[in-house]
């Protein structure tokens, strides 16, 4: 039986994105409660309106806070313990009874439309600006290009150290995202904050990095 040959890396592309990347679950929502309203009357679904506002709530939280391990699992504790309290404390003696549409905002497919059509705009230029600032670690140098007509920046990979972090449990489960910081031999420290499926990164930059340190001790010997 043949083993599958594995292409060799000899360069790894790193993209640092701005916060605003993690919309991407209130565009999803948007488009399809859109979809969803379309196909109901004319009176807004007060639980489509709701289900938007909880994304929304999320996914400002997720931006606004770092997590790290220990305030994630703090966090999920806090949820657990108000949850129960509710429902063994709060709820036995309180007797509510209120129709589907008594939190109604609103929103009506025009809305969605709009707030889709602008999310989709703005993390479309996100994608696109992307392509033209980015950092590339090959096996000699690290290459920065930054622009579209501006020159280029290259240093050498001499010495170079990685240091990979993921600051946010939140925006690791919504992008696999974490943060590098680049800190070679001659220059300045490169921190890139975003970075998209960072433990993928981090598996490339091992092994770029490992197998250009064993044709170094080959032409040595």
């Amino acid at each position: 039986m043949s083993e599958k040959k594995v292409k060799p890396i000899t360069q790894v592309c790193l993209r640092s994105y701005p916060k605003v990347i993690f919309l991407w679950p209130l565009l999803l929502t948007s488009f399809v409660l859109w979809i969803l309203q379309i196909l109901q009357p004319t009176t807004p679904m007060a639980w489509y309106g709701n289900i938007w506002l909880i994304v929304l709530f999320s996914n400002l939280f997720i931006m606004a806070f770092d997590f790290s391990s220990a305030k994630f699992f703090l966090l999920i504790m806090a949820i657990v313990v108000v949850i129960l309290l509710v429902v063994f404390l709060v709820l036995p003696n309180v007797s509510i009874s209120l129709p589907g549409d008594a939190f109604n905002v609103g929103l009506t497919h025009d809305f969605y439309l709009v707030i889709t059509l602008i999310l989709a705009l703005i993390l479309g230029l996100v994608v696109v600006s992307s392509r033209f600032d980015y950092w590339k670690i090959e096996r000699n140098e690290i290459y920065h290009k930054s622009g579209i007509f501006s020159s280029a920046e290259r240093i050498p990979t001499k010495s170079l150290r990685i240091l990979k972090e993921i600051p946010d449990v939140f925006e690791f489960f919504a992008l696999r995202s974490g943060s590098i910081t680049l800190k070679p031999g001659q220059g300045d420290v490169i921190p890139l904050t975003t970075v998209l499926n960072i433990n993928k990164k981090q598996e490339q930059i091992d092994y770029l990095l490992s197998h250009m340190s064993i044709e170094t001790d080959e032409l040595d010997e």
